[in-house]
């Protein structure tokens, strides 16, 4: 059966719930960054005809005194964004903006710095009211299968547009004659351009107008950490996501003096150098959808993590193999050795970073209370900006310390891996997800058929044919939601395995012969989660297949649905039989060559069935039918 086809992601930017808000979101990164580039690109390669300040100083103060809104006004932007309608508030951000970039283009006019700087907070203070209102419109507007996707349009559009910005604002800011005033009027210009754009955007209702607004910005944030650290998950999606904007704060405020002092680069290397990164960030966004296969994968997770410390590391190796001293631009640096590598982990750390974000995101958005959405995006943007600030002084200290640029890099990547070491033991449902949407991407191909049967919310059990050791695995990493499985407790103790079954809460069972107390015990958590609302699947064989037909089902599932009415969904594994995770004649590692790499498989799933109805014999057959002739 072939797979249901369903839009393209990209399908959304002709529709008028997503493209008027996409393009608004994209004409504010695009302008915040010609703005905030072109101020610092002054200041790097034009320092003493502006200040006689250190422009290392800068280059770190600057992007600081952009995020210090974040830290005093997001409780109130999350209290504005759940209390008024969001097409609304966005609206007057872009006039508020068109304000702004007035003001800085006095600054430009008049040389004055301390207007331009006034005018970086201006719009670190547009972007955080804009930032609630930005990941809570996304659950309003799009299916729950299309989050991935839109989220990764969005965080696309996001790092195209601050490649633009960097690019137009590095080149229009060094004009020989007209620099200056072609910022002016571009920025003014481009925000223009976004209010346009807003009005577009069609009525997105509050989720709880009534909400009474808490003014004080100390009280209000440490009530939003405290009401997000109540739930676990989406508090600790939260903190990756913070710790991704330390990583990113670090790298980035670095990129001007590492392309002019280390790399000897005029400032067309610099842009260089973001264009590479921008381009790595927004393809890993993009393949969110295709790698996560149109669901909320937190397996990506770890990933990007690895690729986050493994290329950031590797920057430093290959920054000192740099040996180039002569001043150059991005074609010259092209021609370098070593150069190319530089330029290949700038790619890869911005790619496994868009791998590691957008995930992250739609945990946030799928797992949190809808009514308190926006302050919970207002108390992360809290967290992002004291991470950043963070960021910030320890570059600072560590450049007064006297580590280099290429040091720092590594110290980051080294960083990087500590935090995640640490994350990912705490909570271990990323690195299950990971290793078993590993295991399902590198020796098979999935396929789902009706994957839309398994219920996004509320208890049901799952019933499947039993034909591999891997079974488990392979039905977690197409399952839309975390499921708890119940299995025979000597594969539960398989290494290696058993580390991932007891860290998705896998629930071992014995026969009564063999463990009367296990077996209990099982009924009674099996009971208990399905209580809580959870997913959970059995395999009412009972025992793996030796010759890849079904064994009989046995009456376990009669005893669960006497205990607990739910509904019951039958599912059948197809193309599994034969691979080096199941049992048979010959020895498995044949067997399995003779499939080939990435052999196809299937999870079919059928229709629920109400509690009464799921006698073990109609039960099997139904799983018989989807099954089909295909093991």
């Amino acid at each position: 059966m072939p797979p249901t086809s369903r839009p393209n992601q990209f399908s959304l930017l002709r529709q008028r719930r997503f493209a008027p808000f996409f393009w608004t979101q994209f004409f504010g990164a695009f302008n915040d960054n010609v703005f905030k580039t072109a101020l610092l690109t002054i200041l790097t390669y034009d320092a003493l005809s502006w200040t006689s300040m250190d422009p290392g100083f800068l280059t770190n103060l600057i992007p600081g005194l952009f995020i210090l809104p974040f830290v005093l006004f997001s409780a109130t932007s999350g209290q504005l964004a759940d209390k008024f309608e969001k097409s609304r508030i966005v609206r007057y951000v872009k006039v508020f903006e068109i304000a702004v970039m007035s003001l800085a283009a006095i600054g430009w006019m008049t040389h004055s710095l301390w207007l331009l700087i006034s005018a970086i907070v201006g719009m670190g203070l547009h972007s955080t009211i804009f930032g609630p209102v930005k990941y809570a419109y996304l659950p309003q507007q799009l299916q729950k299968d299309e989050l991935v996707g839109g989220n990764g349009v969005i965080e696309m559009g996001t790092f195209v547009g601050i490649l633009l910005g960097e690019i137009l604002g590095a080149v229009l800011v060094v004009h020989k004659s007209w620099g200056l005033e072609l910022v002016a009027g571009g920025t003014l210009f481009i925000a223009i351009i976004g209010l346009l754009s807003s009005l577009r955007i069609p009525l997105t209702p509050a989720p709880e107008p009534a909400l009474k607004i808490n003014w004080n910005p100390i009280t209000e944030t440490a009530r939003n950490l405290r009401f997000s650290r109540q739930n676990r998950p989406v508090f600790l999606a939260m903190m990756g996501n913070s710790w991704f904007w330390f990583y990113g704060a670090i790298m980035l405020a670095q990129f001007p003096l590492y392309a002019k002092n280390y790399l000897h680069g005029d400032h067309s290397v610099f842009v260089l150098l973001l264009t590479i990164f921008s381009l790595g960030v927004g393809s890993g966004s993009l393949l969110c959808e295709r790698l996560s296969g149109n669901k909320v994968e937190i397996g990506l997770v770890p990933f990007g993590s690895i690729g986050l410390s493994v290329f950031g590391f590797d920057l430093f190796l290959a920054s000192l193999g740099y040996t180039n001293t002569a001043t150059v631009d991005f074609i010259g640096f092209f021609a370098l050795h070593g150069s190319t590598r530089i330029l290949f982990d700038c790619l890869m750390i911005g790619l496994f970073g868009g791998l590691y974000i957008v995930p992250l995101f739609a945990v946030i958005q799928t797992r949190c209370d809808a009514a308190h959405l926006s302050r919970t995006i207002a108390g992360m943007n809290i967290l992002n900006a004291l991470f950043m600030v963070v960021a910030a002084l320890l570059a600072m200290i560590l450049l007064k310390a006297g580590l280099t640029i290429p040091q720092i890099f590594m110290v980051t990547a080294i960083l990087n891996a500590i935090v995640a070491i640490y994350i990912f033991s705490v909570v271990p449902e990323y690195l299950v997800r990971f290793m078993a949407w590993i295991l399902i991407h590198t020796i098979h191909r999935i396929r789902t058929v009706d994957i839309n049967r398994i219920p996004e919310e509320g208890a049901a059990v799952l019933v499947c044919n039993h034909v591999s050791y891997v079974d488990a695995i392979v039905i977690m990493a197409a399952s839309p939601r975390p499921i708890r499985f119940v299995m025979d407790h000597q594969i539960f103790k398989i290494p290696v395995l058993a580390w991932l079954f007891r860290n998705s809460k896998a629930i071992p069972i014995a026969p009564f012969k063999e463990d009367a107390v296990l077996m209990e015990k099982a009924f009674a958590d099996i009971a208990a989660a399905l209580e809580d609302g959870d997913l959970v699947c059995i395999f009412p064989e009972g025992k793996l297949t030796r010759n890849g037909e079904m064994n009989l089902f046995r009456n376990g599932i009669g005893r669960i649905v006497e205990r607990t009415p739910v509904p019951v969904i039958p599912m059948a594994l197809r193309g599994l039989w034969g691979s080096i995770w199941t049992r048979g004649e010959g020895k498995s590692f044949g067997r399995s060559f003779k499939r080939g790499p990435l052999s196809l498989l299937e999870l079919v799933v059928g229709k629920a069935v109400g509690p009464i109805d799921a006698t073990p014999e109609y039960l099997q057959q139904q799983v018989q039918t989807l099954r089909g002739e295909w093991k």
